[in-house]
């Protein structure tokens, strides 16, 4: 028989159910009797002990997991030597599972399994059996344990944690380079067969990757694997219990792979020669192209560095490399001339930046190539022979004299002519000009240097033919120095000599200033213009001169001011002076030589009032003229107070505000008495209102005849009020109640007027002045009216 006839029927006896029919059986013995064993232990009283020989015995019982029959699984039978068969005993079973998983038959000690155990969840079971006489219930036999141990099949398949598994590894590893370990469990019990023992195999991945069988563990087969052809790879791995052996179960786990990179491949640039274009106005750092060379790895390892390592542009151009998108950037270095060259060749280097010393044997890992730059033509402005320009003039040259010539050309092949300028918002006050024809500057007004030593001019240069190509040239002017200014007094100088000097003696110190700036410095020369009998100067040769008298004593009654001419020179060509005429006044002065007083109405003074006493006497005066002046201004204004402010003074005259009358209290401006009775003639009553300001004597008013005409007696009263100064204003309210007797116009009322029919003429009134003629033209027109 072969092994492997023997493997198929030990598997057929394993998967079978078996009907085992253990017994455990008890002999029991008479209680008296004892057994004694072979041996004899002494004991320190000299009784020999003897063993009592127990009434039952049993083994453990074994049962198989997963039992698939119809029928109770039987597991062992139990048996007391005190059971004589007639039933008087009662099997009794406690423990885990008693009674729900294992139940034992009272009768015949029979044990049964009620369902299918599965040794994976418990793998044995522990029990105690008891038999008792079924009357007394007494037991016969001490309550015994007993284990049910499950024995193990293979029924669990071996499992991953993981359904996937993702794993990396160098490209180019060598063979047997570790990648990952997988690891599968069985729950079947290792300690009993093979159930549990778990070996790998790769099912899927050779013959790239392979497995350990023993520990999972999975390694490159191949040498050189190159991410660049392949990146992602797929192994399935099995793990089978059984040792492997037909027969076992098994479960398998996928893994993914992948070459992760390294630099192993060199930057590769897609062509030998790259043309390239430029315009050759184009500015210092102008971008013109990129070039890029192609680099199989990734990451760090295809990061690239360019840069030029000959050619005739190195000076020309530069490169930039760009890290984002590893690309060689050509820009511009130095400005370019198409007329000057057109061509520039250059040879560029692209290197991988990290480089991995395993694959130096791969070659060098840089590569080279050719650019070549065209350089285009375009339409330059006028090129200036210099980038700015100095001119030097002196101040007083005549106009129209050329101050310097600015230079421009055409860079062009066509050298287009050019025109000159100049930008007036340099030049505001025009003191300058410039032909346009070969760029002479020229001065148009007269220069001054004292006013504006430089001038800074901007000049510009244009092509006749195309005016908007134009360059632009800063001039600077420099205004030479000329000796035309004369020198003069530093400052304002207040000279005084005191009566009492004696002669030398210094009254002041003077100097002078010069617009002008030689180069030699400023130095100054002082004189009398001619020789004065009282005063001399004295030149201290440091710019500065001195004053001093010639005589002792000066009166200021008979001479109070004298006037000194000085002259002063200056050293420079041509020689410039000027006289400045010093004002010396003779002044009182103390002991000390402190001036006191300059004038001569100070004598007429007391000795002891000085300066600050008169003044504080001046501002004494002014302030009690102030005074005096508000105190009649006050009083003046309370003249005009109205004498009589009580309220309960009523009267029925018409008060009229805003009026420059006399109000409610005028009535002094006529005499009402005198029109109701004009024999009644009394004096002039003053206003009660105000106080008058002049005080008249009142002019007594001749009585008028009883046959006074009212015209007449009017005529005289307003010639009396217009002469009368303390009379109201003219547009003062009158009141006549009285209008004489038999007059020719009856009653002045309009309202009796205009109910009677008689013819009446009221031309007279206006003779009676400018006051009536608005009544005039009222009533004039009676015959119209009357018409109407």
């Amino acid at each position: 028989m072969t092994i492997y006839q023997f493997l198929v029927l030990f598997l057929l006896w394993v998967c079978l159910p078996h009907f085992c029919s253990p017994e455990i059986m008890f002999r029991r013995t008479p209680v008296p009797q004892k057994r004694t064993l072979g041996t004899r232990v002494p004991r320190s009283d000299g009784k020999i002990l003897h063993r009592q020989k127990r009434g039952w015995m049993w083994n453990q019982f074994f049962l198989l997991e997963e039992y698939t029959g119809s029928d109770y699984q039987y597991v062992g039978k139990l048996h007391s030597d005190q059971d004589k068969g007639d039933g008087s005993l009662k099997y009794i079973l406690s423990g885990d599972g008693a009674g729900t998983l294992f139940i034992i038959d009272e009768k015949t000690g029979d044990i049964h399994a009620t369902r299918r155990i599965d040794r994976e969840e418990k793998a044995f079971y522990t029990l105690r059996a008891q038999a008792i006489n079924r009357r007394t219930l007494r037991p016969v036999e001490p309550e015994s344990e007993f284990v049910i141990k499950i024995h193990d099949i293979n029924d669990n398949e071996p499992t991953f944690p993981e359904e996937i598994y993702t794993a990396s590894v160098p490209e180019m590893s060598v063979v047997g380079t570790s990648v990952v370990q997988v690891t599968a469990t069985d729950a079947d019990d290792p300690s009993y067969g093979n159930s549990a023992r778990v070996i790998y195999s790769i099912l899927q991945g050779q013959p790239y990757f392979s497995v350990e069988p023993e520990t999972g563990i999975i390694r490159t087969a191949l040498p050189n694997m190159n991410r660049e052809n392949r990146e992602q790879y797929q192994v399935v791995i099995q793990a089978k219990d059984m040792g492997g052996q037909m027969g076992g179960l098994s479960g398998t786990t996928t893994v993914n792979i992948t070459l992760t990179d390294v630099n192993d491949n060199p930057p590769r640039f897609p062509q030998n020669t790259i043309h390239l274009r430029v315009l050759e106005s184009s500015p210092v750092g102008t971008a013109i192209g990129s070039v890029k060379a192609t680099d199989a790895d990734t990451g760090k390892n295809a990061e690239v560095e360019y840069r030029i390592i000959d050619g005739d542009g190195t000076d020309m151009f530069d490169i930039i490399t760009e890290k984002d998108t590893q690309e060689g950037i050509i820009t511009v270095k130095k400005p370019l001339d198409y007329e000057s060259r057109r061509l520039y060749t250059l040879k560029v280097e692209a290197e991988n930046t990290h480089v991995d010393p395993r694959f130096y044997y791969l070659g060098p890992f840089k590569d080279t190539t050719i650019v070549k730059i065209s350089v285009e033509d375009v339409d330059e402005p006028p090129v200036f022979s210099r980038s700015s320009y100095l001119f030097e003039v002196h101040e007083d040259i005549e106009v129209g004299t050329i101050i310097g010539t600015v230079m421009a050309r055409d860079p062009d092949s066509t050298s287009s002519p050019i025109r000159f300028s100049l930008d007036r918002h340099t030049d505001l006050d025009r003191i300058f000009n410039i032909h346009s024809g070969n760029g002479s500057l020229y001065t148009s007004k007269p220069l001054d240097r004292e006013l504006s030593q430089w001038h800074n001019l901007t000049v510009i240069a244009a092509e006749i033919n195309n005016p908007k190509e134009m360059t632009r040239v800063a001039v600077f002017v420099r205004i030479l120095d000329v000796n035309d200014n004369a020198p003069q007094f530093a400052v304002f100088y207040d000279t005084f000599v005191c009566e009492n000097a004696r002669p030398g003696q210094l009254i002041q110190t003077i100097s002078a200033v010069d617009k002008d700036d030689p180069l030699g410095g400023q130095k100054f020369f002082f004189s009398l213009a001619a020789v004065n009998p009282n005063f001399t100067v004295q030149d201290n040769e440091d710019n500065t001169a001195r004053i001093l008298t010639r005589k002792n004593g000066f009166n200021r009654h008979e001479i109070s001011t004298y006037l000194l001419p000085v002259v002063i020179s200056d050293n420079d060509y041509p020689i410039q002076s000027s006289t400045g005429t010093l004002t010396i006044r003779v002044c009182a002065c103390d002991s000390q030589g402190n001036m006191q007083s300059c004038s001569a109405e100070a004598l007429l003074l007391p000795a002891g009032l000085s300066t600050g006493a008169l003044i504080a006497i001046l501002l004494c005066i002014i302030i009690l003229l102030v005074i005096v002046v508000l105190f009649a201004a006050l009083k003046r204004q309370r003249k005009k107070e109205p004498l009589i402010l009580s309220k309960e003074d009523i009267r029925d005259n018409i008060v009229s505000y805003n009026d420059e009358g006399g109000g409610e209290e005028d009535t002094q401006a006529f005499d009402i008495g005198t029109l109701r009775n004009p024999a009644a003639v009394e004096e002039k009553k003053l206003r009660r209102d105000i106080i008058p300001e002049t005080l008249f004597i009142p002019r007594r008013t001749p009585t008028a005849p009883d046959n006074t005409d009212v015209r007449d007696f009017i005529h005289e009263r307003l010639k009396e009020h217009d002469l009368d100064p303390t009379a109201p204003p003219y547009d003062s309210l009158a009141t006549y109640a009285y209008e004489g007797t038999d007059s020719l116009a009856d009653s002045l009322s309009s309202l009796e007027s205009a109910t009677t029919d008689s013819d009446q003429n009221y031309d007279y009134l206006r003779e009676w002045g400018p006051r009536f003629h608005k009544l005039a033209e009222m009533y004039g027109g009676g015959d119209s009216d009357r018409d109407s």
